[in-house]
């Protein structure tokens, strides 16, 4: 099933489809775009950009199974959250959990200082927040990151991203208020290959995106 142009030229081609597809929210009031670094900021760019809406990063990193870093195990955010979902029939060793999870907040907090230095996180409380990743495979960034947005008491939380699994999709859909994925094809095995190319985003192309959206949509009271 898919509602969207596959595939994807890009990650910003693939910003300017979703926002299509979200332009229902462009007059919500206290809208807030909220990027997850770094290949979903470029994405968010552009629905902030189309929306007219001030863009922020909600930073979370994924929890890598030891030996096999690209399965999900859980993911950490920011405020404390951690989710752990570990892959069925796999039992994973305290110590190595330990390290992972040391590895990982480390980096989350590198990656805070960098896209945000001493700026706090908006305030989220009675706003409509739209939380965009590139795409969703495991699922489990994107619930970490539904999960610290609860605590700052959002009034709707929107998950969006161009392209995801269906089973992924189905369980954020009971997290979230609404989930907005356009493309849900069949197999699903990762998300590069619904783009025509998916580099790494660096550091710096983040922090340029930033400083340009704050420019053309600032936060209110920024």
């Amino acid at each position: 099933m898919t509602g969207a142009s596959l595939p994807y030229r890009d990650r910003r081609d693939a910003g300017k489809q979703l926002a299509a597809a979200l332009q229902k929210y462009r007059q919500a009031p206290g809208l807030l775009v909220l990027g997850l670094p770094r290949g979903g900021v470029e994405v968010a760019y552009e629905v902030a950009l189309a929306l007219n809406a001030p863009l922020d990063v909600l930073v979370v990193r994924k929890l890598g199974l030891p030996g096999h870093e690209e399965y999900a195990m859980g993911a950490i955010a920011s405020g404390g959250v951690r989710f752990f979902d570990p892959p069925s029939g796999l039992a994973v060793a305290r110590d190595a959990l330990d390290a992972v999870i040391d590895r990982e907040e480390k980096e989350l907090a590198r990656r805070e200082m960098a896209y945000r230095g001493a700026r706090e996180l908006p305030v989220m409380t009675g706003r409509t927040v739209i939380l965009v990743d590139d795409g969703l495979a495991t699922g489990s960034t994107m619930q970490a990151a539904v999960a610290a947005l609860r605590q700052l008491k959002p009034a709707r939380v929107v998950v969006a991203a161009p392209v995801g699994a269906a089973d992924t999709c189905t369980r954020l859909r009971a997290v979230a208020d609404e989930l907005v994925c356009p493309a849900v094809p069949e197999p699903f095995y990762a998300i590069s290959p619904w783009y025509e190319e998916f580099p790494q985003t660096s550091d710096e192309e983040v922090q340029a995106l930033m400083r340009d959206s704050a420019h053309r949509n600032p936060e209110p009271g920024a």
